[in-house]
């Protein structure tokens, strides 16, 4: 192997001359064997790469044969019934007005989860190979690193992609758009948004001040987008409020990309050939920046982050979720807790809830997301006072399912609880009997956050039908428990199927035991609270309440019993 001739410039500054004696001498040009190296690695590893090239086309086959499927056929049929005469004009006014809150919520959102990312994982993260033995070598990181971040790029720029045709046939059927045009000017938005929250991304990867705001702001973040999604709902009800959407569009990159998205429609803002330009131009200085600091991240913050994401993916490929979720909050600083005190009871029966509040008090983001899931389930439990049949239905369950989603925020202590057993052996009581006490602190949280709601509503002036929400809290708690009494993942259920002769349905019984309580939870409550959400009536709220009680009692039952086997599960020790 022929060596080219060394740089003059040395790659790693000089060692001071009043540093110790025994520091390690900073290797320079003379050293650099990176060509050397990555070339030898390729041909090493020539097998191993064909192979993950066959595997990430046959991804990407598979991709491209779901997005035909399931969105381009069924787009070029919506297509063909409008020229032979079909009328989709009528979803034409919904759909101007839900899009300039719409895509601001949705443009905030993909930049938030972008930085989120950021915080545990990053654009930048080589196998752990590269991070553990490659790296730690005199090669030079920027050949190494780059090709890391340009992926990323790719895999963030696809779902904008994505979204950009979807976009382009939406605007295309509903307002008779032209599709180039549609096209190229939701790509402004597609595109670019997905790219600048790759930037974003990498900046709080190698900056912890950037990754202490991006913490700091996440709250914030979260309950603008829920905000603007629910200004985009009220504008399709018929209350615009135009002044405000006129700022939200001129606010940032996720208000740019609406204005760009209405610029083909007849509810052109103007200026959008100005907010098209403020997406490409500083996409393109960002890119151009975050090329040259790819190479930049600490190595110990490379290795870090590469355990973390190996861990994360094992426990997905274990079906082991809590697990995958917990090295997620962990490693991007969202388990902190907040050094909270509360006087010590002097009774033995309430050290529990004590424990139970406490725990929930000392996280705050958990209480927060508790809150922010609440403020959709009362939108959508208004939304389906004005809906019938099974749009009804469909609505409630929707407003049940985030409501569970809220008051699981609530149910961590019980969770911890089951991770494992060993620690009940403080509790005078049995576990099944623990477990159950483990639902009182939600239930009198949840009844108080529904109970605010509620006021909310009728303050608002809503009718009696608001007190719908209080009933579905006990049930709520009781499935939620259920799911947190499942025990060690049920990983054979993956490979069960009742038709030896057919397609196996290991997932779809898989999914059944892992949101068993749920599942069981809002199809039943889903009719009576639909009723009682559109009557209103005394009669309808009676039924409701007792068709929720019975099933609380039934699922905390089932919650009970699978508490029960899980000592047995843990083993004698």
């Amino acid at each position: 192997m022929t060596r080219p001739a060394a740089a003059a410039e040395p790659l790693a500054p000089a060692p001071d001359e009043d540093g110790p004696a025994d520091a390690p001498a900073a290797w320079t040009a003379d050293d650099d064997w990176t060509d050397e190296a990555l070339a030898l690695l390729r041909a090493l590893r020539a097998p191993h790469r064909r192979n993950r090239a066959k595997q990430a086309a046959f991804a990407l086959y598979c991709t491209l044969l779901i997005l035909v499927i399931w969105g381009g056929i069924p787009s070029l049929g919506l297509f063909l019934q409008a020229s032979m005469g079909a009328d989709y004009t009528a979803h034409g006014p919904d759909l101007l007005a839900a899009m300039p809150s719409g895509i601001a919520a949705a443009g905030l959102a993909v930049l938030l989860l972008a930085v989120r990312d950021g915080l545990w994982r990053g654009p930048v993260v080589p196998p752990r190979a590269t991070t553990d033995w490659l790296l730690a070598h005199p090669v030079r990181p920027r050949p190494v690193l780059r090709p890391w971040f340009w992926l990323s790029c790719g895999l963030a720029a696809l779902p904008g992609l994505v979204g950009a045709v979807g976009g382009m046939v939406a605007l295309g059927l509903t307002v008779r758009v032209g599709l180039p045009a549609a096209l190229g000017w939701c790509l402004a938005g597609g595109a670019c948004l997905p790219l600048l929250g790759v930037c974003a991304g990498l900046l709080v990867q190698r900056s912890t001040r950037a990754a202490r705001w991006a913490r700091a702001l996440t709250p914030p973040a979260t309950v603008l987008v829920l905000a603007l999604a629910a200004q985009s709902a009220l504008a399709v009800a018929g209350h615009p409020v135009p002044w405000l959407e006129r700022i939200e569009l001129w606010s940032g990159p996720w208000g740019w990309a609406g204005i760009a998205a209405l610029a083909p429609t007849p509810a052109a803002v103007p200026g959008a050939p100005l907010a098209a330009a403020l997406l490409l131009v500083p996409t393109a200085l960002c890119l151009v920046l975050a090329d040259r600091a790819a190479a930049t991240v600490p190595l110990p913050l490379l290795r870090e982050r590469a355990r973390t994401a190996a861990g994360v993916l094992a426990a997905l490929r274990t079906v082991e979720l809590r697990a995958a979720r917990l090295a997620v909050t962990g490693a991007s600083g969202g388990g902190r807790q907040l050094r909270v005190r509360l006087p010590a009871p002097r009774r033995p029966h309430l050290v529990l809830y004590w424990r139970d509040t406490l725990s929930l008090l000392r996280s705050p983001a958990r209480l927060g997301r508790a809150v922010l899931l609440t403020v959709p389930a009362l939108l959508c439990g208004v939304l389906a006072d004005g809906t019938r049949g099974a749009l009804s239905w469909g609505v409630t369950a929707l407003a049940l399912l985030f409501g569970y989603l809220a008051l699981a925020q609530l149910l961590e202590p019980a969770r911890i609880e089951t991770d494992d057993v060993r620690r009940a052996s403080w509790s005078p009581y049995p576990f099944a009997d623990l477990m159950l006490r483990h639902a009182v602190v939600p239930t009198a949280l949840g009844l108080l956050l529904a109970g605010l709601g509620t006021g909310t509503v009728l303050a608002c002036g809503g009718g009696t039908a608001a007190w719908a929400a209080p009933l579905a809290v006990p049930p709520l708690v009781a499935a939620g428990l259920v799911n947190a009494c499942r025990g060690p993942a049920r990983r054979d259920l993956l490979y069960r199927s009742p038709q030896p002769a057919g397609g196996s349905t290991g997932l779809l019984f898989f999914t059944a035991w892992y949101a068993a309580g749920p599942a069981v939870a809002l199809p039943v409550l889903a009719p009576p609270l639909s009723a009682a959400l559109r009557a209103g009536t005394p009669a309808h709220l009676a039924q409701a309440l007792v068709i929720a009680l019975v099933l609380a009692a039934v699922l905390l039952h089932w919650a009970r019993s699978r508490a029960a086997a899980l000592p047995r599960l843990a083993g004698p020790s």
